[in-house]
Formats: structure tokens, C-alpha cells, sequence
């Protein structure tokens, strides 16, 4: 009869433990954690991965509590090319993507209303113009396969050349890389061979002689060590020549599958305010890598307001292109170059 009881207390003991060890996986599964992959295409040493992806990331998991975990992956490193990044997050390859809108030329129509040249003065203002809309015109149209996290550009583009280019002129026959279909419009209108790279591939087309000179912002000059590359930088005063748009992308699926309150942490992260931080980060990433390439001797060409005033004349053909494509497409170019004004002026 003891050995009995004995025997019961210990199975009672038992099923206690069970109990509780139950309740224990009851509660990680209410507290769901989620691994997230991050895929982007530059280097991790460069500006905006680490001075914009990064501090998203690490904030996010902090914000969950460490439920969330965010994978980066950047360079490529879950393979592909720059330009398929936008479907491996539509498809659910990967769950959140940095990427170029150019880098899918006719993709997103409306968003390219930012590329237009001498539009752009502050990018912090413009990627705020551009989230807002963003959510008038484009979160239901060419944004509607994916959740859109933020939305921004990037500071004033600077051409950065092999030979010194001043006037106009100084540009026929240069093979010149640009970023997107909008900006390879501009600069053959104005006399170049454009050449569409994404940007990794500039170090190489640079010093193969590929091409004679690019168009990027000095904030990821010093990650491709453009300035080792050429030694002549031209750069606009006032309005940029042009600027690019970003898309920080999630797939919808995967955030829909979030509980409520990791959902409420993805969202308290994006949106307006994160889309103007991120302008105003790469901007001011721009001063670094100038100030290395003046240390470091090379030609920096500041156009007078009399000399840019001649290649924005010689734009304005570029932006009545665009705005009549626009028109045929049914998008009305002439209302969203209105609209962006007036969203930039608030």
C-alpha cells in the first residue's frame, strides 16, 4: 500500500512537470518569433546599410522584444541580380528588400516623377513628398504586390568623369553609366552614350574603360572607391541634375502572417517618418566621401548657377518626354508633376 502511494505521488509529480512544461510551450507559441531576410545589393560597409538598414533592423528587434530576428544579407549575397530583388520579394523569396524602382525600367510609372531633372533641392523633403504620393496613387496601383515600408532618394547626383565636364558639350560621345531609365533619357537628350548599370557593377565598367563616367550620390562613392577611379566630379548648385527612388519593401504575405503586435512593431518603423529619416541620412552621408576626394586632390567642379542654368534648359525636353509618355499611358504627367511640386512645397 505505501509502494501504492508512493507510486501516485510520483505520477502526480509527473504530470505537474507535464503541466507546466505544456503551459511553457502554450506560451512561446502565443509569443511567436519570427526570422526575417533582408536582402540588398550593396556591400555591408556602405552608407545605407549601415547607417539606415542596419539601425532599422537592430530597432525593430529590440521594439519585439528579440521575437523578431532580422537576417542581412547584403551584396547579393542570396544570389540574383540587382534588378530581379523587387520579384524575389513579391514572390516571398526573401522577406524584405532595398532596391532601386529604376531598376525595373516602366515598372513604376508614377514614382519616376521624382527623377526628373532639377526637381529635386532636399532629399529629405522629396522622400517625404514621395511617400505621401505614394499613398495617394501608388500604394493600390504599381506598389500593390508588396507592403511598402519606406519610400526616399537619395542627395544631389553628381557626375563623376574620367575628363573634366563643365559645359554641355563636355558630354558628347561619353559613355556615361546611369542608374535608370529616366536619367539614361536625360543624359543622351544632352549628348552622352548612356550605359544602365546597377551599382555594383561600376568599380569594374569604370576601370575597364566600359564606361568613361557615372552618376551616383558622393554618400556611395567611397564604398565603390569611385574616387580612386576618376578624379573629376561635377556638381550642380541648387537643383540637382537628379536624384533616384528607393523602394524598402516587405512581402505581404509574410507580414499578414505576423501576430498583431509584430505587425504593430514593422508598422511603428515605416512609413513617412522613416521614409524622411532615410533621405536625410543619405544626404548627409554625402559629405564623407566629398571631403576624402578633395584630401585626396581631385577636380571638384561646382557649376555656377549661369553654367546649370544652361543644362536645365537643355533638360526641360527630358521632363516633356516623359510627361507626354505619361499622358498616352493615362497617368496624367502634367497632375503628377503638380502634385509632387505641391507636396514638396508644404
Amino acid at each position: 500500500m505505501i509502494n501504492f502511494h508512493k507510486q501516485l505521488a510520483t505520477f502526480a509529480a509527473a504530470a505537474a512537470i507535464s503541466t507546466i512544461a505544456l503551459a511553457g510551450t502554450a506560451s512561446t507559441s502565443l509569443g511567436q518569433e519570427v526570422t526575417l531576410r533582408m536582402h540588398q545589393f550593396l556591400p555591408a560597409q556602405a552608407n545605407v546599410p549601415k547607417n539606415v538598414l542596419d539601425p532599422w533592423a537592430d530597432k525593430v528587434e529590440a521594439e519585439s522584444g528579440g521575437r523578431i530576428k532580422i537576417e542581412r544579407y547584403p551584396a547579393m549575397q542570396l544570389g540574383g541580380k540587382p534588378p530581379e530583388l523587387i520579384d524575389q520579394v513579391v514572390d516571398g523569396v526573401v522577406d524584405i528588400v532595398w532596391t532601386v524602382a529604376g531598376y525595373t525600367p516602366g515598372r513604376f510609372p508614377r514614382a519616376e516623377v521624382f527623377e526628373l531633372p532639377f526637381t529635386m533641392t532636399d532629399a529629405e523633403t522629396m522622400s517625404e513628398a514621395y511617400w505621401k504620393l505614394a499613398e495617394e496613387e501608388m500604394m493600390d496601383t504599381e506598389f500593390a504586390p508588396f507592403k511598402p515600408l519606406a519610400l526616399w532618394v537619395h542627395g544631389p547626383g553628381v557626375i563623376h568623369s574620367s575628363e573634366p565636364i563643365t559645359e554641355l558639350s563636355d558630354l558628347n560621345g561619353v559613355k556615361l553609366r546611369a542608374p535608370t531609365r529616366v536619367t539614361n533619357k536625360l543624359f543622351s537628350n544632352l549628348g552622352a552614350t548612356p550605359i544602365g548599370l546597377p551599382v555594383p557593377a561600376i568599380p569594374e565598367a569604370l576601370s575597364k574603360g566600359v564606361v568613361d563616367a557615372t552618376v551616383i550620390p558622393w554618400e556611395v562613392v567611397g564604398a565603390l572607391k569611385v574616387n580612386e577611379l576618376v578624379k573629376n566630379h561635377t556638381e550642380f548648385p541648387g537643383k540637382a541634375i537628379y536624384t533616384t527612388t528607393f523602394l524598402f519593401a516587405m512581402n505581404k504575405d509574410k507580414y499578414e502572417s505576423l501576430p498583431d503586435d509584430l505587425k504593430a512593431v514593422i508598422d511603428a518603423n515605416s512609413g513617412l517618418e522613416f521614409s524622411k529619416f532615410a533621405g536625410k541620412q543619405m544626404q548627409a552621408d554625402d559629405a564623407g566621401p566629398r571631403k576624402a576626394a578633395i584630401d585626396m586632390g581631385n577636380n571638384i567642379i561646382t557649376l555656377t548657377p549661369e553654367q546649370a542654368a544652361k543644362w536645365e534648359a537643355a533638360a526641360q525636353g527630358t521632363i516633356d518626354e516623359w510627361t507626354a509618355e505619361m499622358d498616352v499611358k493615362g497617368l496624367d504627367g502634367t497632375g503628377l508633376r503638380k502634385r509632387a511640386a505641391e507636396l514638396m512645397s508644404n
